[in-house]
């Protein structure tokens, strides 16, 4: 159990970091993209991104 929770942790880690990188490509902002402030932070709920990004990987896993 301790991995997952590792393994969890460093996904989270890398996805944070690649936040900004990602919101210049375009990714975050799209349609069905929600971006909220609460409580003095900014919450994102990238649903359109998470779909769009899905299939890419699933097409690359496919390919390959």
């Amino acid at each position: 159990m301790i991995r997952w929770m590792i393994v969890v942790f460093l996904a989270l880690m890398l996805i944070s970091w690649l936040t900004p990188l990602l919101q210049k490509l375009g990714i975050g902002r799209l349609p069905g993209d929600f971006r909220f402030r609460l409580f003095g932070r900014e919450w994102s709920i990238p649903l359109t991104s998470t779909l769009l990004l899905s299939a890419a990987a699933s097409l690359i896993a496919r390919l390959l």
